[in-house]
Parts: structure tokens; sequence; C-alpha cells
């Protein structure tokens, strides 16, 4: 394992301010938010696009919130918003599809690139690509739905429990919010994971499960690199999934999470790395497990976190002591910026 490096949790990144002046008719910055889409994690992305919009007005901003729909382009052509900020989950949010577009219409928009968003998108080349770089991930196997009915699905998960062990994680390669995952700790319920995996994809993600505290991390650029906020800790007595996540009270969270200041530090090093390992740009969410001997295990990293009001990235402003309407409008600054070419 790498040492850990200084703190990077502390100064709010950007704190001096770049926003940049209301044009010769003194004119804000117009912003479009993109939220909605056709993904099953729709709702997740209105709630975000929501409360986004809502903070950047605050800061003067001009914001227009707007669905991917068959009116999208036409709209951009017409207003050319200075930045676009797609809060968009699942495939086209996340895939880097959008992104292509917004590329392809010359317009600026917060996050990462096509090609880092679709590294990130599918699990399994992220994680190749983490442990590339010297991080730490899960052991796991990845094994398409064909499989199993060209080798008999028995014999395959056999196979799996005898390799990884138990207990497992199921998931699939491409996907969000938890859908579709499922942790297994008797092989008889193997079968039942695999199949509702399998609806949400058609290949699946088969992990070791790592016993651990788990943590998201946040990571925002800032003019000094990228840093990252404060630790949130998961605590979800049934797993940390769907409803977990988006309904009060299932899960409970502690922001920042309880860990020595050692441990804060190295996990806020290891998303730094991974943030930059990955190419990532403007903002990421790094989630992992740091296990009994201190080493953190990354599990998946998210180019376009949730930003509702449980969702992990708020908190960790929170945590951390930032105004959110602040920080979101430091995040549509670097947005605006000249992109820089490689």
């Amino acid at each position: 394992m790498t040492s850990p490096a200084p703190a990077q949790n502390a100064p709010a990144p950007g704190t001096a301010s770049t926003s940049p002046a209301p044009d010769d008719a003194g004119r804000s910055p117009l912003v479009v938010v993109l939220a909605g889409g056709l993904s099953h994690e729709r709702d997740v992305s209105l709630r975000s696009g929501r409360r986004v919009a809502e903070s950047l007005r605050s800061t003067g901003l001009d914001v227009i919130v707007h669905d991917v729909d068959a009116d999208l382009l036409a709209f951009l052509r017409s207003t050319r918003p200075d930045v676009v900020w797609p809060l968009l989950h699942g495939a086209s949010g996340e895939d880097g599809s959008v992104r292509d577009v917004l590329d392809m219409a010359g317009l600026p928009y917060v996050g990462s690139d096509p090609r880092a968003s679709r590294v990130v998108w599918n699990k399994p080349i992220a994680k190749a690509a983490l442990l590339e770089a010297g991080l730490t991930t899960p052991d796991y196997v990845t094994l398409p739905q064909s499989l199993f009915r060209d080798l008999g699905a028995q014999p395959v998960l056999d196979t799996i429990v005898g390799h990884l062990g138990l207990p497992l994680v199921v998931k699939p390669t491409e996907g969000g919010s938890a859908l579709g995952v499922t942790v297994v700790t008797r092989a008889e319920d193997l079968p039942r994971a695999m199949v509702e995996c399998f609806a949400y994809g058609e290949t699946a993600l088969i992990e070791h499960a790592v016993d651990g505290i788990e943590l998201a991390v946040s990571v925002i650029d800032g003019p000094d690199g990228p840093q990252a906020l404060p630790a949130v800790e998961i605590v979800a007595e049934n797993g940390y999934d769907y409803a977990a996540r988006y309904v009060a009270g299932e899960t409970e969270f502690f922001a920042p999470a309880r860990l020595s200041a050692e441990q804060a530090t190295y996990v806020a090093d290891v998303a730094v790395q991974a943030h930059e390992a990955l190419h990532l740009r403007h903002l990421s969410r790094t989630d992992l497990i740091l296990d009994r001997s201190g080493v953190a295990h990354i599990l998946e990293v998210n180019v376009a976190p949730g930003m509702t009001e449980m969702s992990l990235l708020p908190q960790a402003a929170a945590a951390g002591g930032h105004s959110l309407p602040d920080l979101y409008r430091r995040i549509v600054d670097l947005a605006l910026l000249p992109v820089r070419r490689p």
C-alpha cells in the first residue's frame, strides 16, 4: 500500500472565488441542469436536479431544469447555456453518451468527459484501472447471463463459491443506486441473486464481500488539485440497497465518519488517487470498505453522485463546513474554465 498523503479533506476546494462576472448586458451565467431521463433512477435524478437548481439560483445564477427528451437538443441550440450540469443516473447519464452529445454541441458541462465516464460506468473495467494504479478492490469475476445457459447454472455457481468463497456481492456490471445488488451469505441464495441481477443487465459482477466500515468519500477539484471532503460512514442493518439510500430512517449515516485522524487521511488519499487514476473531472464519489486490517477496498466510483437530501456528497459537504450553494457554484465555475486538452 502507498503511504497516506497529507490530509485532503480540510480546506474547501476553490476557496478563492473564480466566479465569472456578468456579461456586458449584466446577464448572469445560464446553467441548464439535466434531470430525469428514462433509467430506473429517474426519480433520484429529478430530486437531485431540483435541489442543485435551488442551490445555484440562490447564488445568483440563472438556472433551467430540463429533462432528457426529444426537445432537448433544440432547446440547447436556442438557449446556448453557459454550462450544462448533467444530473442523470443510469445508462445515458453516466456512460458518457450525453456528454458526447454535449461535446459535439460545443457546450461546457459539469463532470468527467465521455471516455472517463465510460470507463467508470463499466465496473469491471474501472476495477482493472484501479488495480493497475496500485489501489485495492475486492476479488471478483464477471460473467454474462449466456454463460449460465451454455455451461449449466449450477456448475457455474458451484465454481464461483469455490473460488471466491462466501459471503459474496452480486451486482450488474453497469448501473447504480444498488439496483440489482444482493449480498449472498448462503450458497443456496446465489441463484436468486443472479436472477435479480440479470433483471438489470446481461452481465454480472460477483465479488467477495469485504467486512469492515462502509464509507463514501467525495472528491472535488480545486485550484491545487482534487481534494476529498470528509468521509461519510454508512450503517445499514439490512444492507445499503435502494431503499436504504433513499428512504428516510432506513440507514444511519455518520458525517464525518467515526475514523481516527490517520484513517480519515488515508481514505481521503485513496479517493483522490481513484479520481486521478480514472482521469475524472470536477467531482466524483468513491465507495469503499475499510477492512479490519486497515486496508481500503474500493467498491466503485461515481461520476454523477446523487444530490438528494439523503445523498452522500451533500452530507460530506455539510460535515466539512461547506455551504452547498457555494460549493455547487464553485463546481459550475470549474466547468466554465477552458478545457485543458491532454
